[in-house]
């Protein structure tokens, strides 16, 4: 079985001969370290001394306020606070709008502006053969519309004004489904998956109620997910934190998997998961990346991944439970982890 077939294979749930892994994104500030470590010169061949069975492209966007499709929009009030310094309850553009006309005052980007179809084509014929090609376009439509008003008072205007909310929220996806289109026409039949993500909850439980979820984040979700399962993709999806009440809508919706499985956060043990929704989405992630990765021993980054391999026949994209290895994370736990996926010893 190669790379691509044990990806759909666990994706699907059938059987596999090992389970699929992935390393997830590097982060540049740990990438030198990793490289050193087991002696190669480049990221790719960093996934090829793993014996990974995916490897991620990002959505190559360069515009005058970004160089990525995760920080498009600059919503900030320049003259309140600096955007390196943003955060999502940062007083937004829309802080004090309260009619929907008014969501035509923001200068909205478009996307066929910064966008090079040709540039996206050339992405992925760069990454190494053999692999299941996962396009990285986050899309996150719910987290910027938090951050076009500032998150608390977002939280409040779903309230007071939902059709403003609405009103922004539909500019946002428009956005990502027009950028999402160029990449996947300009890439079809390269791509194998996508990961989209937005953070609905924290440690403990979603930030807000199961059907304001719903409403104004979830019926976009779908969008982004039929317009994937268009170009044949596969589509994970990712959410940090306790997503326990929001799955069954996320498999309604047609995802395929389900991304990073925090296990510390509440109601995400992977048995539980295993036992309550196995038979019907399957998942990405699962080694603690919050304590486990980062101050355990690599024998106790190879017994966790032995325990996950046992609960998880196949369903189960063995995987740090964060997108990126970050630089608290030792390259030998990386190491244990990748040789306890290939051994069962």
């Amino acid at each position: 079985m190669n790379h691509v077939e044990r990806f759909y294979a666990t994706i699907e749930r059938r059987a596999v001969n090992r389970p699929c892994a992935w390393l997830g994104l590097v982060d540049p500030a740990v990438c030198q370290g990793l490289l050193d470590h087991f002696g190669v010169s480049s990221v790719s061949e960093l996934i090829v001394k793993l014996d990974d069975d995916i490897v991620p492209v990002e959505l190559p966007y360069h515009s005058p306020a970004a160089d990525s499709d995760y920080s498009i929009f600059d919503f900030t009030e320049e003259t309140k606070i600096d955007r390196q310094q943003q955060t999502l309850n940062t007083p937004g553009f829309f802080e004090e709008v309260t009619d929907p006309r008014g969501v035509e005052d923001f200068e909205w980007p478009d996307a066929s502006d910064y966008i090079d179809p040709d540039e996206c084509s050339r992405a992925v014929k760069q990454l190494p053969d053999g692999r299941a090609v996962m396009a990285i376009v986050w899309s996150s439509h719910f987290q910027y519309m938090c951050e076009v008003f500032g998150m608390e008072n977002a939280l409040i205007r779903m309230q007071t004004a939902p059709q403003l909310v609405q009103a922004v929220a539909e500019r946002i996806l428009d956005f990502y489904l027009k950028a999402n289109e160029i990449f996947y026409s300009a890439t079809k039949g390269k791509l194998d998956a996508v990961l989209l993500g937005n953070d609905f909850a924290g440690q403990t439980g979603l930030l807000l109620s199961r059907q304001m979820i719903r409403e104004f984040a979830l019926a976009g979700v779908a969008r982004l997910v039929a317009q994937a399962k268009q170009y044949g993709l596969k589509v994970i999806y990712h959410s940090c934190g306790s997503i326990r009440d929001i799955i069954p809508d996320l498999i309604d919706i047609g995802v395929d998997a389900i991304h990073p499985i925090e296990p510390l956060a509440k109601g995400m043990a992977p048995t539980e998961l295993k036992r309550d929704f196995g038979d019907k989405v399957s998942f990405c992630g699962g080694v603690d990346a919050q304590e486990l990765l980062v101050n355990g021993t690599p024998e106790q980054v190879r017994e966790k991944v032995l325990e996950l391999k046992k609960i998880f026949p196949t369903g189960l994209i063995i995987s740090p439970s964060n997108e990126s290895i970050l630089p608290d994370v030792p390259p030998a736990n990386v190491e244990a982890l990748f040789y306890a996926v290939r051994h069962s010893v």
